[in-house]
């Protein structure tokens, strides 16, 4: 699944989700013009709130990430995901795939990865050199 909002992470599950859009599109999962799910067979499959899921559908729209179509759907905006963001978020992900691809090797588990890179980000913000 594309989508896997936290709702143990403190942060709402709509924000999750439109982050978790823009993610896909920067790293080409999502591709312009590509269709999103549809609001209640997204909803169900998360077991959240439709309205939930079309908040987030709706702040992109007014993003100019997504075009809602009525009757038709969500659609990747046809200028989303281009130009310099994208190729370095791009270029980020090949860095993070090639160090879970080195502690997996090592025997870490995905559990024990995320919580590594949690805690090198936590420990990112105390010194300040937070970026995001």
């Amino acid at each position: 699944m594309l989508f896997r909002p936290n709702p143990s992470s403190g942060v709402p599950i709509y924000v999750q989700l439109m982050e978790q859009v823009k993610h896909a599109i920067e790293t080409g999962a999502l591709r312009a013009g590509e269709q999103l799910p549809g609001i209640r067979p997204l909803a169900e499959d998360l077991v959240i709130n439709p309205n939930t899921v079309a908040k987030a559908y709706r702040e992109l729209e007014h993003e100019g990430v997504i075009e809602l179509r009525h009757g038709a759907g969500a659609f990747v905006s046809a200028n989303a995901g281009a130009g310099r963001a994208a190729d370095a978020v791009r270029a980020a992900q090949s860095i993070v795939s090639g160090a879970i691809e080195k502690l997996r090797a090592r025997g870490a588990s995905d559990d024990e990865i995320r919580r590594l890179f949690e805690a090198g980000l936590a420990g990112l913000g105390r010194t300040g050199a937070n970026r995001g």
